[in-house]
């Protein structure tokens, strides 16, 4: 297991120390009793599209129908504000949502989520603070780390982390980051020499003026999942952001495409039950299935995204391990995002980011 001494105590908060844990229970959904409501014929999930999805469906839809014969309909991608908008009018066509983390926090303070039922979602087995939340499930860890093609390095010597992306005369060839703010803030401020655990607040105008320095050499800048991927598979840029789980399979096909990890802008992802849905009761039953470790560490496998239950790493496939961003090996590298910083200065930053993009 990883030695978490290196994890800041806000970090910790975004980690949730699963891997530390004592005594985790079983995130088995509790038994069902004479008070469950009628089953509906149906609930729906809003949720990420593309390969996760797929996942989705084939770990724990698939189980949830097995054990309740209640279909499950996908809906994505996420979506808060047709959320809030559902749940303001009334009209409510999701049973359960994923947000984002610092989107979790708004839909917090917008009252967009029911109360998790403890009696059914057994959070004990998570540490502090994530078993204290009180409407969004803490299911799963995804990174934005950086990927590159390791033919594209002749001498064997890769990067490892923002600095060397910024590094144009070391490492020169094409590169792609991502349209929006966050995460490229970070990066431009770690490539500045800024550490892990001193990123905020975020200086924002030193990131942007980071930015500019790297700006001419960006020649693509992406907007959806799968692009990273495909740009470095199509040899048009040598190394790009991108979300880890993009990578995974690349990475286990020894395709010659690798991950650095080093700041690898790291989030927690969370799903919640639809203030107002009328199958709440069985949206709680979802949560308790995602909550599972034994679906976490299959559906880690599967996409390389790992889970937040302590017992899912006893299920994992050891030859994964290094290809997650909590693997004993990354762990140490990466920087985990500030949810609260983002859903204070989001909007105005990604507002300054659009404008500073088209300023070409």
């Amino acid at each position: 297991m990883p030695d978490m001494k290196h994890i800041t105590r806000r970090s910790a908060g975004r980690l949730g120390l699963w891997l530390a844990a004592g005594l985790a229970t079983s995130g088995l959904p509790l038994a069902a009793t004479a008070q469950e409501p009628p089953k509906p014929r149906q609930i729906v999930v809003n949720a990420s599209i593309g390969d996760t999805m797929v996942a989705t469906r084939a770990i724990y839809y698939a189980e949830f129908e097995k054990l309740y014969g209640i279909k499950v309909v996908e809906s994505g991608p996420v979506n808060l504000a047709k959320l809030r908008a559902m749940v303001e009018s009334g009209n409510i066509e999701w049973t359960i949502s994923e947000v984002g983390g610092e989107e979790a926090i708004r839909a917090e303070k917008l009252g967009l989520f029911e109360p998790i039922d403890r009696k059914i979602v057994d959070m004990d087995a998570l540490p502090s603070p994530m078993k204290e939340r009180k409407v969004t499930l803490a299911r799963g860890v995804y990174s934005t780390a950086l990927g590159y093609r390791k033919d594209a390095f002749k001498n064997g010597q890769y990067p490892t982390n923002w600095a060397d992306f910024w590094d144009v005369k070391k490492f020169p060839g094409p590169r792609s980051l991502r349209a929006r703010a966050i995460d490229n803030l970070e990066f431009a401020l770690m490539a500045d020499g800024v550490a892990t655990d001193k990123l905020y607040p975020l200086d924002v105008d030193r990131a942007f003026k980071k930015l500019d320095e790297i700006k001419p050499h960006i020649s693509v800048w992406w907007s959806t999942g799968q692009q990273p991927a495909q740009l470095l598979i199509d040899r048009e840029v040598i190394m790009t952001s991108g979300w880890n789980g993009r990578f995974y399979k690349l990475q286990r096909d020894e395709s010659g495409i690798d991950v650095a990890w080093g700041g690898a802008m790291t989030k927690i992802g969370t799903f919640g039950v639809v203030k107002g849905t009328p199958n709440a009761y069985w949206g709680q039953k979802m949560l308790a299935l995602m909550n599972d470790p034994k679906l976490q560490a299959a559906y880690a496998e599967r996409v390389g995204y790992p889970g937040t239950h302590p017992k899912s790493w006893d299920y994992v496939d050891k030859a994964a391990l290094k290809y997650f961003p909590t693997s004993p090996e990354n762990l140490p590298k990466v920087a985990w995002t500030s949810d609260e910083w983002w859903a204070e200065n989001g909007a105005a930053v990604e507002e300054r980011f659009s404008r500073w993009l088209l300023a070409r």
